[in-house]
């Protein structure tokens, strides 16, 4: 996994780096200094991270699998997605009338 696909992953998701480091158990501090290419995180760290996106519904595309023929990502289109929230973790209350 690329810095480029790990936003481009986010991006799709709706997710923030603080959310992202929260499902994959890694400080914000992590995903922030991986994504601006400072820093790559341990073999086994950006494998959970990899997996937290995964499973939110991200699929990970190889060389060739895009129209420029490079590294990509994609929403699995054929899975319903769930919101799901951790113990602790925030959401959006829609249309909540008080």
């Amino acid at each position: 996994m690329t810095p480029e696909q790990s936003r481009a992953a986010r991006g799709l998701l709706g997710w923030s780096q603080a959310r992202l480091g929260a499902k994959a158990n890694l400080s914000e501090g992590t995903i922030r200094d991986f994504e601006k290419g400072r820093r790559v995180p341990l073999g086994s760290k950006l494998a959970i991270v990899r997996a937290a996106l995964e499973a939110a519904g991200v699929i990970f595309l190889s060389d060739g699998e895009t129209a420029t023929g490079g590294l990509g990502v994609r929403l699995n289109t054929n899975r319903t997605q769930a919101a799901t929230l951790r113990d602790g973790e925030a959401g959006i209350i829609e249309n909540s009338e008080m």
